[in-house]
């Protein structure tokens, strides 16, 4: 998160980047860099040194504290009062021995106004051949069930429910049945099994003439389409008809509409900046969200100037296999809860106060 004071708002600039794929080549980098920097889930937050009366919320003491000089909390983050840090529950992928996906809350009030900053991490597909057996696809309902989870618990009764914006990598997937079905209408299956178990290990879709030209290949850990062009072209929106799993919260969470092609799965060679792995079917794994109370802080434009902007980073520069994606506003004047900062107290004292005036004024108003 940064911030800067200027008209006609606080400017706020939320950025999600899945540098995870940074590391996958630890003989090539510093050992020094992989025990100084290396977080699964971790948060930074940059405050322009023009803003004044920034607060951070205490979920200890259950008291916003006001921000000043810089903070670095590295150890034990589960323990720190100033936010809250969550893995899932093993259960929840039991495909996976250990589990480092979670989601890490802040509280903050900026200008007056008060919300959560929420960084979360769901479950990815572990198999695109399991992925595309069903429509929606067992993973998504993991994530779902996840995502449920975070949400639930960001507004429960412990403590005074906020507005939020939910963003980081939520690996959330393309309807991988129905892009099959819609990439190879005119194809034709063949379907490979492996010699002693019988288990299905590759689906191969071939045009039904053209000298039955492979369309497709599908694996476990392949999605080879021969024109990675549709993913590209117009930002590739004729594909946004897949991407659904966020419809099941559409209650809950809103988004600006997506103008930016799939973030993932990008190649990590360096001269490779615009093309996808044949890992995985291209989808927008990494989104910015919010609650719909945090909708209306944002500032909306009365002219034609642009003041929120949805986009990507690095559309034409290696990466990693996530391109960062961002949203960029300024808080609206007046917006959020009055005296988010105040100890409740205080408010309490503030609003008796004023109580009290009233009804002193009806009684000079009602007195002979």
């Amino acid at each position: 998160m940064a911030g800067k004071a200027a008209a006609p708002g606080t400017a706020v600039l939320l950025v999600t980047a899945n540098v995870g794929s940074l590391f996958d080549d630890p003989e090539n980098l510093q050992k020094n860099w992989l025990r100084e920097f290396y977080q699964a889930l971790g948060s930074f937050y940059f405050l322009h040194e023009s803003l004044k009366n920034i607060y951070q919320f205490d979920f200890k003491a259950k008291k916003y504290k006001k921000v000043t000089g810089k903070e670095i909390y590295s150890d034990t983050l589960e323990s720190t009062p100033m936010l809250e840090k969550e893995k899932f529950p093993q259960d929840y992928f039991p495909e996976c021995k250990w589990s480092r996906k979670g989601f890490v809350r802040t509280r903050w009030c900026v200008a007056d106004c008060a919300f959560d900053l929420v960084n979360i991490h769901l479950f990815h597909d572990a198999s695109n051949l399991v992925a595309w057996e069903t429509s929606p696809s067992v993973y998504s309902g993991i994530r779902h069930k996840a995502l449920g989870y975070v949400l639930d618990r960001i507004i429960d009764q412990r403590f005074e429910k906020v507005s939020y914006f939910v963003f980081g990598d939520f690996n959330f997937r393309l309807d991988s049945k129905s892009v099959v079905e819609t990439l190879c209408t005119q194809a034709t299956m063949q379907t490979v099994r492996a010699a002693d178990t019988n288990e299905v290990v590759k689906l191969i879709f071939r045009e039904s003439d053209n000298d039955r030209k492979v369309m497709l290949q599908l694996e476990k850990k392949v999605f080879h389409y021969f024109n990675q062009e549709v993913f590209r072209d117009n930002n590739g929106t004729a594909l946004l008809e897949f991407d659904k799993e966020l419809s099941v919260f559409k209650d809950r969470l809103y988004e600006l509409d997506i103008s930016f092609p799939p973030s993932y799965p990008y190649s990590e060679d360096s001269g490779q900046g615009r093309q996808y792995m044949n890992t995985r079917c291209p989808a927008w794994c990494d989104r910015v969200l919010m609650s719909p109370s945090a909708r209306e802080l944002i500032l909306k434009s009365e002219s034609e100037e642009k003041v929120v902007t949805y986009d990507h980073i690095g559309p034409n520069v290696c990466m990693g296999d996530h391109k960062p994606v961002f949203l960029a506003f300024r808080i609206a004047p007046g917006a959020g809860k009055p005296h988010a900062h105040v100890h409740k107290c205080c408010v309490r004292a503030v609003t008796c106060g004023k109580r009290w005036q009233r009804q002193q004024r009806a009684l000079r108003e009602t007195s002979p």
